[in-house]
């Protein structure tokens, strides 16, 4: 492969094996490849909702305090690239390329095997791992987990903290339909010794994940136990609270992210790097922590794209992330005339989740994108039973015509599945170049 288009046409060609649990195919990648998984200081990020968000708070504090940081996360919202970066800049398409051409031959020879055809996610996985531990060494890399932990391609590696943010109905269908096999599936990240931060909420998820960390020896910490917030206020552009942990208390911590959930990502940042810091694995000072939680970003999370007309978009793509998202704009915007638009993929819980838009008023449009289990437009209204919303099936036509005439005094937010985002916020940033305010 001599392109960057050849090097992502072989990658994507990987999705027709679709989602296949398990972690035979990847240690044997990982061997082959001279375990890159070993070579690596790893914090590993799993649970429902906030994992993005929270490794990227981790990762601003550790370059505020001075060190080199890879995360890999998933979906990307405006670059494949985006999906391994070094210190929040994506890697380039040479580097993707030497990647591809590295992995390449070895996923033909596994193929060829009895273990069978790696999936799109599981070769990404390697390319990362080999990147971070041989092409451009970090002093730590922040591992997203993309589905479950158990079994997720991510979990052959021996992290030094391990991070279970929350845990929802999220893909029952692969991970089970209660809250207790969802939590099992989630605890799967827990190794032996080492130590967890968590802030599921749901006594019967924490009890599966208290007695897997007892099993494995694991330290457990719990927001709301261990550690807490408290003092929480919004702010014109983000979130204020205080940190009570680790023998500390941090006053008027600031965000610049929005949304009260927020703060219980940020809070499992700080909480985690502070035991970090009193195992003295890493050097870090509170203006460290100041700084970096104020200059995380995180893209498609009430992610504020334009002020004026005020834009928002947010990749509120299951239930959970659904209430998050009703109650941050019933908070931060009230008395505003708000529009929302809505896509989402067919296999969500939509049931549980259209009908919450109901709270937000009745300018709701539910549309369409151009993606394999994209759900249609009028599936979503119907299964919302939200009476007065509209069905818009061409969401750029829609944007076109309604941007240009967003007042002062109205909101338009653009909410659903991530990959909807990633399709919707560059058109938008194109439209605003295009007709600015």
């Amino acid at each position: 492969m001599n392109t960057y288009s050849e090097a992502m046409e072989w990658i994507h060609s990987r999705l027709k094996f679709g989602i296949n649990l398990g972690l035979d195919r990847m240690e044997w990648l990982m061997e082959r490849l001279g375990h890159p998984e070993r070579r690596m200081k790893a914090l590993h990020v799993g649970g429902t909702n906030g994992k993005g968000s929270t490794v990227a708070f981790c990762r601003s504090i550790l370059n505020e305090a001075g060190y080199d940081v890879g995360t890999f996360t998933s979906p990307y919202i405006e670059q494949f690239n985006e999906r391994v970066s070094v210190n929040g800049i994506p890697i380039s398409d040479e580097e993707i390329i030497s990647l591809a051409n590295t992995i390449k031959p070895m996923v033909e020879e596994l193929e060829s095997s009895k273990l069978g055809s790696p999936t799109e996610f599981e070769v990404i996985t390697a390319m990362a791992m080999y990147y971070f531990a041989e092409l451009r060494p970090v002093d730590f890399v922040l591992l997203e987990v993309g589905l479950g932990g158990r079994f997720d391609s991510t979990n052959v590696v021996y992290p030094v903290l391990s991070v279970i943010t929350n845990i929802g109905m999220d893909h029952t269908r692969i991970l089970g339909n209660t809250v207790e096999k969802i939590a099992y599936e989630k605890a799967g990240i827990i190794k032996d010794g080492v130590p967890v931060f968590t802030a599921v909420k749901q006594d019967q998820a924490m009890r599966v994940l208290k007695a897997e960390a007892k099993e494995k020896a694991a330290p457990f910490f719990q927001l709301g136990i261990d550690f807490s917030v408290s003092q929480y206020e919004p702010r014109a552009t983000g979130e204020r609270f205080r940190f009570t942990g680790n023998g500390r208390e941090l006053d008027q911590l600031e965000l610049s992210l929005m949304g009260a959930h927020q703060i219980e990502n940020a809070s499992l940042a700080v909480a985690s790097l502070l035991y970090l810091k009193d195992a003295n694995m890493i050097s870090l000072k509170e203006q460290h922590i100041r700084t970096g939680l104020v200059k995380a970003y995180w893209p498609g999370r009430m992610e504020m794209i334009s002020k004026t007309p005020m834009i928002i978009v947010d990749g509120a793509h299951n239930p959970e992330g659904l209430r998050a998202f009703v109650a941050t704009m019933k908070q931060r915007f009230p008395g505003k005339k708000l529009t929302v638009v809505f896509a989402a993929l067919e296999d969500k819980d939509l049931g549980s989740m259209l009908p919450l838009l109901k709270e937000l008023g009745e300018n709701i449009y539910f549309t369409e994108f151009d993606f394999p289990r994209a759900a249609p437009a009028d599936k979503l209204k119907k299964v919302s039973g939200i009476a007065v919303a509209k069905v818009e099936k061409d969401w750029q036509a829609l944007l076109k015509r309604f941007i240009p005439l967003l007042n002062s005094d109205e909101v338009l937010a653009v909410t659903g599945s991530l990959y909807f985002i990633s399709e919707v916020k560059p058109a938008i940033v194109k439209l605003l170049t295009n007709h600015p305010a």
